[in-house]
């Protein structure tokens, strides 16, 4: 009697044990690396697969702009095309007409510009839209865009919610913690790729079967 109830008590403990295992999935992924290793390519690239395959995708991407060869700044670009200002190096950005100035190195940021572009996608990515599978993209949670508390608040609450999986992009760790951003990275529901010249080639595959696995517990 005894050895029976100690066996159901251990299979008892596996089951739970294995309960627990295969309901802890992740929901949202995230890209991480150095400047310049192919992030947001690795985000367009997997948002063209996703929408060939029925997938809504909405959000945004950071672009550089340039200007004969030059880097003058970055603007944010919708998943639909539109375009507004992040930032802008100091001698193309102009006056700041007596509003605070936010910089980052030799960029000032247009704090006004991204909010206008940025947080209406935010709103609208809850909306009903037949229950449909929806990934959401970030490109990127970095100092420009945490200026913004508004924005902070909306990453939150969209990694919060069930409406969607987040496809983001963050920094790499680097001189003082970035709050969310290490909030973020210590998600037990996000996946965090590491992307470097090796592997940035190869790894669009993972990305893809990882987000598909976050669809289904977000469906």
């Amino acid at each position: 009697m005894s050895t029976a109830h100690a066996s159901k008590s251990v299979y008892g403990r596996d089951a739970t044990a294995c309960l627990m295992v295969s309901t802890e999935m992740f929901k949202h992924v995230f890209l991480t690396g150095p400047p310049g290793v192919g992030k947001t390519t690795l985000v367009q690239k997997a948002c063209e697969a996703l929408v060939s395959s029925g997938v809504g995708v909405e959000g945004f991407y950071t672009e550089e702009v340039r200007q004969g060869g030059r880097r003058v700044g970055f603007d944010v670009v919708t998943v639909t095309g539109e375009r507004g200002h992040l930032s802008r190096i100091r001698d193309v950005a102009g006056a700041s007409h007596g509003r605070q100035e936010y910089t980052v190195g030799q960029y000032v940021v247009d704090l006004p510009s991204f909010e206008n572009l940025a947080l209406p996608l935010f709103r609208n990515v809850g909306s009903a839209d037949g229950g449909s599978r929806k990934v959401f993209v970030i490109d990127e949670i970095g100092k420009m865009e945490l200026f913004s508390q508004s924005f902070i608040r909306a990453v939150r609450q969209t990694l919060d919610s069930s409406s969607c999986t987040i496809l983001g992009t963050i920094p790499i760790p680097k001189g003082k913690p970035l709050g969310l951003v290490e909030e973020v990275r210590s998600r037990r529901d996000v996946k965090v790729f590491a992307v470097s010249k090796e592997n940035r080639n190869a790894i669009l595959q993972d990305i893809l079967a990882t987000l598909q696995e976050c669809l289904k517990q977000t469906a």
